[in-house]
C-alpha cells in the first residue's frame, strides 16, 4: 500500500479550475520534485495535500484512509509543510523550537534543540537569539527545524529555497536529505532551482493544473 494516495484530484476556486484528474502514488521514504510553470498549480496541490484546502473533487488517502477522518492536529503532525516565507513567532529562537514539544505537551529538550541547531551549522548561542536579527536563510533554517524536531511521515516544501544564496540552500537541501534517507521522511518539494530538479528522485511537472510524471 502506498503511504500517501491521490484519485482524480481536483479543484476549483470560483469558477476557475486550478487542478484536475490528479493522480499520483506516494510510498514512504519517497523524494519527489514538483516542477512546472508558474501558477499551474504546484503550490495548491501541496495545500491540498496539506489539508489547508478541501479537494473538490477525487480521493486523498493517507495510509489507506481519507484525510478528512483524521484528527486535523494529528494529520498535520503526521503531513508537515513549510513554505517560502515562514512565520516566526515568540522573540527568540528558543520560542519556536519549544513550541513542538508544547503542542505535544513534552517537556523542551534542549539537548535536542541544539543538536538541531547544529544539524543546519547554527550554534548554540542562537538559542536565545530574537528572531527579528535572523537573516532570511537563518530564519529559513530555523522553521525547517521546527517542522522536523518531531519528523513528520511526510513533509511538504513549498519552494522553499527561493531567494537563498547557494550555502543556506546547501544546508538545507542536505538536512532535508539527511531526514529522508535516515529517518524515512517521504518529501515533496516544489522547486524552480534548477539543480534540485536535476538531483530529483522522482520528477513530477504540472502543467496547467494537469500532472505528468516524467
Amino acid at each position: 500500500m502506498a503511504l500517501l494516495e491521490l484519485h482524480d484530484i481536483g479543484y476549483k476556486s470560483a469558477d476557475q479550475t486550478i487542478l484536475q484528474h490528479i493522480e499520483l502514488a506516494v510510498a514512504t521514504q519517497d523524494y519527489i520534485t514538483i516542477t512546472g510553470p508558474s501558477g499551474s498549480g504546484k503550490s495548491t496541490l501541496l495545500r491540498v495535500i496539506a489539508g489547508l484546502l478541501t479537494r473538490t473533487s477525487g480521493q486523498l488517502l493517507l495510509a489507506g484512509k481519507e484525510w478528512a477522518d483524521y484528527d486535523p492536529i494529528l494529520y498535520r503532525r503526521t503531513v508537515s509543510y513549510a513554505v517560502q516565507q515562514p512565520q516566526l513567532f515568540g522573540h527568540t529562537v528558543v520560542d519556536n523550537l519549544r513550541f513542538p514539544f508544547q503542542i505535544r505537551q513534552r517537556d523542551f529538550d534542549q539537548a535536542q534543540a541544539v543538536a538541531a541547531l547544529a544539524s543546519v551549522n547554527l550554534p548554540a548561542t542562537y538559542l536565545d537569539k530574537p528572531v527579528n536579527d535572523l537573516s532570511g536563510g537563518e530564519r529559513q533554517r530555523v522553521a525547517i527545524l521546527r517542522n522536523l524536531l518531531f519528523p513528520p511521515q511526510i513533509l511538504l516544501l513549498d519552494e522553499i529555497s527561493t531567494g537563498l544564496d547557494s550555502e543556506n540552500k546547501q544546508i538545507l537541501h542536505q538536512e532535508i536529505m539527511r531526514v529522508n534517507q535516515e529517518n524515512g521522511v517521504t518529501v515533496m518539494a516544489v522547486t524552480h532551482d534548477n539543480e534540485e530538479i536535476s538531483g530529483a528522485n522522482r520528477l513530477v511537472k504540472i502543467v496547467a493544473g494537469v500532472m505528468e510524471v516524467a
